[in-house]
């Protein structure tokens, strides 16, 4: 599946505005890793975020719907579409979301 470009760059400088990341294919698009977790990601035009069990709630209620990778619903990961991310001011602040919670996890350890 192809992603959106111009929202990844997007994205891309607005996590680089916040914390180191890498970048990964994941999920058919490219999601942003800080500090070990994913916060943040892109795939096709709409914007991914992780906001974690206890913010789930709180993100569908602010316009965010539920991740589904087929039949199952991603708790904890929500989609933002591009009637959202369009405006420069939300996307950085459903990117802020997501690295907040990724810099407040510990690290993962390393995979062997």
């Amino acid at each position: 599946m192809a992603y959106d470009q111009d929202l990844a760059a997007r994205v891309r400088d607005a996590v680089g505005e916040r914390a180191p990341f890498v970048e990964r294919q994941m999920f058919g698009g490219v999601a942003f890793m800080v500090n070990t977790h994913m916060a943040v990601g892109v795939g096709g035009d709409e914007l991914m975020v992780h906001v974690g069990t206890d913010g789930h709630a709180q993100a569908l209620a602010d316009g965010a719907h539920e991740m589904r990778m087929g039949e199952r619903t991603m708790r904890g990961t929500v989609v933002v579409g591009t009637e959202i991310t369009s405006d420069d001011a939300a996307l950085h602040a459903w990117v802020d979301r997501g690295v907040d919670l990724a810099l407040a996890l510990p690290p993962k350890p390393p995979k062997r």
